[in-house]
Protein backbone atom coordinates (compact mmCIF):
# COMPACT_ATOMS: atom_id res chain seq x y z
CA UNK A 1 0.00 0.00 0.00
CA UNK A 2 1.35 3.39 -0.93
CA UNK A 3 2.49 5.73 1.82
CA UNK A 4 0.07 8.61 0.86
CA UNK A 5 -2.86 6.18 1.09
CA UNK A 6 -1.66 5.04 4.51
CA UNK A 7 -1.51 8.64 5.68
CA UNK A 8 -5.11 9.19 4.60
CA UNK A 9 -6.28 6.01 6.31
CA UNK A 10 -4.38 6.84 9.47
CA UNK A 11 -5.85 10.34 9.45
CA UNK A 12 -9.34 8.86 9.21
CA UNK A 13 -8.56 6.51 12.10
CA UNK A 14 -7.43 9.44 14.25
CA UNK A 15 -10.61 11.35 13.44
CA UNK A 16 -12.73 8.31 14.29
CA UNK A 17 -10.84 7.80 17.56
CA UNK A 18 -11.35 11.47 18.45
CA UNK A 19 -15.09 11.19 17.81
CA UNK A 20 -15.31 8.07 19.96
CA UNK A 21 -13.43 9.74 22.81
CA UNK A 22 -15.74 12.77 22.61
CA UNK A 23 -18.95 10.73 22.52
CA UNK A 24 -17.72 8.57 25.40
CA UNK A 25 -16.75 11.60 27.51
CA UNK A 26 -20.12 13.34 27.10
CA UNK A 27 -22.01 10.12 27.77
CA UNK A 28 -23.61 9.74 24.37
CA UNK A 29 -22.13 6.27 24.10
CA UNK A 30 -20.44 4.04 26.64
CA UNK A 31 -17.32 2.22 25.56
CA UNK A 32 -16.21 -0.59 27.83
CA UNK A 33 -12.62 -1.52 28.56
CA UNK A 34 -12.77 -4.52 26.25
CA UNK A 35 -13.88 -2.24 23.44
CA UNK A 36 -11.06 0.18 24.21
CA UNK A 37 -8.63 -2.74 24.06
CA UNK A 38 -9.88 -3.55 20.56
CA UNK A 39 -9.66 0.11 19.51
CA UNK A 40 -6.07 0.34 20.77
CA UNK A 41 -5.22 -2.86 18.95
CA UNK A 42 -6.65 -1.59 15.67
CA UNK A 43 -4.76 1.68 16.05
CA UNK A 44 -1.57 -0.27 16.74
CA UNK A 45 -2.06 -2.33 13.60
CA UNK A 46 -2.51 0.92 11.70
CA UNK A 47 0.91 2.17 12.78
CA UNK A 48 2.40 -1.27 12.16
CA UNK A 49 1.16 -1.13 8.57
CA UNK A 50 3.13 2.10 8.11
CA UNK A 51 6.33 0.25 8.98
CA UNK A 52 5.42 -2.76 6.84
CA UNK A 53 4.77 -0.49 3.85
CA UNK A 54 8.17 1.20 4.21
CA UNK A 55 10.87 -0.18 6.53
CA UNK A 56 12.50 3.25 6.65
CA UNK A 57 9.60 4.42 8.80
CA UNK A 58 10.79 2.42 11.80
CA UNK A 59 9.60 5.20 14.10
CA UNK A 60 6.07 3.83 13.55
CA UNK A 61 7.01 0.74 15.57
CA UNK A 62 6.99 2.72 18.83
CA UNK A 63 3.37 3.94 18.68
CA UNK A 64 2.41 0.60 17.10
CA UNK A 65 3.77 -1.51 19.94
CA UNK A 66 2.74 1.07 22.54
CA UNK A 67 -0.87 0.82 21.42
CA UNK A 68 -0.76 -2.96 20.95
CA UNK A 69 0.77 -3.44 24.39
CA UNK A 70 -1.76 -1.09 25.95
CA UNK A 71 -4.63 -2.96 24.34
CA UNK A 72 -3.21 -6.34 25.35
CA UNK A 73 -2.69 -5.32 28.98
CA UNK A 74 -6.14 -3.72 29.17
CA UNK A 75 -7.71 -6.91 27.85
CA UNK A 76 -5.73 -9.23 30.13
CA UNK A 77 -6.36 -7.14 33.26
CA UNK A 78 -10.11 -7.33 32.65
CA UNK A 79 -10.16 -10.96 31.55
CA UNK A 80 -7.88 -12.03 34.43
CA UNK A 81 -8.31 -9.56 37.34
CA UNK A 82 -5.81 -11.48 39.48
CA UNK A 83 -3.05 -11.14 36.90
CA UNK A 84 0.14 -10.09 38.76
CA UNK A 85 1.60 -6.67 38.06
CA UNK A 86 4.95 -8.27 37.26
CA UNK A 87 3.35 -10.09 34.32
CA UNK A 88 1.87 -6.93 32.82
CA UNK A 89 5.17 -5.16 33.43
CA UNK A 90 7.01 -7.94 31.64
CA UNK A 91 4.60 -7.70 28.70
CA UNK A 92 5.17 -3.95 28.49
CA UNK A 93 8.95 -4.13 28.61
CA UNK A 94 9.18 -7.18 26.39
CA UNK A 95 6.89 -5.61 23.82
CA UNK A 96 8.87 -2.39 23.59
CA UNK A 97 12.05 -4.45 23.46
CA UNK A 98 10.57 -6.36 20.53
CA UNK A 99 10.02 -3.05 18.73
CA UNK A 100 13.73 -2.26 19.04
CA UNK A 101 14.58 -5.78 17.88
CA UNK A 102 12.48 -5.29 14.74
CA UNK A 103 14.32 -2.03 14.06
CA UNK A 104 17.56 -4.01 14.06
CA UNK A 105 16.19 -6.86 11.97
CA UNK A 106 14.83 -4.45 9.36
CA UNK A 107 18.32 -3.02 8.88
CA UNK A 108 21.42 -4.59 10.45
CA UNK A 109 23.08 -1.17 10.34
CA UNK A 110 20.81 -0.27 13.26
CA UNK A 111 22.83 -2.47 15.61
CA UNK A 112 22.42 0.16 18.35
CA UNK A 113 18.79 -0.98 18.70
CA UNK A 114 20.03 -4.29 20.12
CA UNK A 115 21.11 -2.57 23.34
CA UNK A 116 17.68 -1.23 24.42
CA UNK A 117 16.10 -4.40 23.05
CA UNK A 118 18.34 -6.56 25.22
CA UNK A 119 17.87 -4.38 28.31
CA UNK A 120 14.08 -4.34 28.02
CA UNK A 121 13.62 -8.01 27.13
CA UNK A 122 16.04 -9.06 29.88
CA UNK A 123 14.16 -6.86 32.37
CA UNK A 124 10.89 -8.49 31.33
CA UNK A 125 12.38 -11.95 31.78
CA UNK A 126 13.70 -10.96 35.22
CA UNK A 127 10.23 -9.74 36.23
CA UNK A 128 8.65 -13.02 35.19
CA UNK A 129 11.30 -14.96 37.09
CA UNK A 130 10.75 -12.91 40.25
CA UNK A 131 7.02 -13.64 40.01
CA UNK A 132 7.05 -17.35 39.21
CA UNK A 133 10.41 -18.41 40.68
CA UNK A 134 11.13 -15.96 43.52
CA UNK A 135 13.72 -18.30 45.01
CA UNK A 136 16.00 -17.60 42.04
CA UNK A 137 18.00 -14.40 41.72
CA UNK A 138 16.38 -12.45 38.89
CA UNK A 139 19.40 -10.14 38.71
CA UNK A 140 21.44 -13.05 37.41
CA UNK A 141 19.00 -13.61 34.55
CA UNK A 142 19.10 -9.90 33.74
CA UNK A 143 22.91 -9.91 33.54
CA UNK A 144 22.91 -13.07 31.42
CA UNK A 145 20.45 -11.40 29.06
CA UNK A 146 22.73 -8.38 28.76
CA UNK A 147 25.68 -10.68 28.13
CA UNK A 148 23.83 -12.41 25.31
CA UNK A 149 22.93 -8.98 23.92
CA UNK A 150 26.55 -7.87 23.72
CA UNK A 151 27.50 -11.25 22.31
CA UNK A 152 25.01 -10.74 19.51
CA UNK A 153 26.37 -7.25 18.88
CA UNK A 154 29.81 -8.78 18.45
CA UNK A 155 28.46 -11.02 15.71
CA UNK A 156 26.81 -8.24 13.70
CA UNK A 157 28.70 -7.51 10.45
CA UNK A 158 29.45 -3.84 9.78
CA UNK A 159 31.38 -1.94 7.12
CA UNK A 160 34.33 -1.80 9.52
CA UNK A 161 34.06 -5.50 10.33
CA UNK A 162 32.62 -7.26 13.34
CA UNK A 163 32.59 -5.36 16.64
CA UNK A 164 34.68 -7.83 18.58
CA UNK A 165 35.01 -5.42 21.52
CA UNK A 166 31.47 -6.42 22.49
CA UNK A 167 32.64 -9.93 23.39
CA UNK A 168 34.51 -8.51 26.42
CA UNK A 169 31.46 -7.12 28.27
CA UNK A 170 29.50 -10.14 27.01
CA UNK A 171 31.88 -12.57 28.72
CA UNK A 172 32.03 -10.53 31.93
CA UNK A 173 28.25 -10.21 32.18
CA UNK A 174 27.66 -13.88 31.37
CA UNK A 175 30.13 -15.02 34.03
CA UNK A 176 28.81 -12.69 36.74
CA UNK A 177 25.19 -13.45 35.88
CA UNK A 178 25.82 -17.19 35.91
CA UNK A 179 27.58 -17.01 39.28
CA UNK A 180 24.71 -15.03 40.79
CA UNK A 181 22.15 -17.47 39.41
CA UNK A 182 24.11 -20.52 40.55
CA UNK A 183 24.51 -19.03 44.02
CA UNK A 184 20.75 -18.49 44.28
CA UNK A 185 20.06 -22.19 43.69
CA UNK A 186 22.85 -23.23 46.07
CA UNK A 187 24.57 -25.20 43.34
CA UNK A 188 27.94 -24.32 44.86
CA UNK A 189 27.05 -26.46 47.87
CA UNK A 190 26.98 -29.43 45.50
CA UNK A 191 29.99 -28.45 43.42
CA UNK A 192 32.29 -27.93 46.43
CA UNK A 193 32.05 -31.53 47.78
CA UNK A 194 32.46 -32.91 44.26
CA UNK A 195 35.58 -30.80 43.87
CA UNK A 196 37.03 -32.21 47.07
CA UNK A 197 36.30 -35.76 45.92
CA UNK A 198 37.96 -35.14 42.56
Amino acid sequence: MKWPILRVLWGLLLILAGILFLLNSIGTITIGEFQWAIILGIAGVGFLSVFIADRNHWWALFPAFGLLIGGTILFLENAFPALPDDVTGAIAMGGIGLAFLLIFLSNLANWWALIPAGVLISSGAALLLSEFAPELESGGVFLIGLGLTFGLIGLVPTEQGRMRWAFIPALVLLVIGSLILLASINLFTLIWPLGLIA
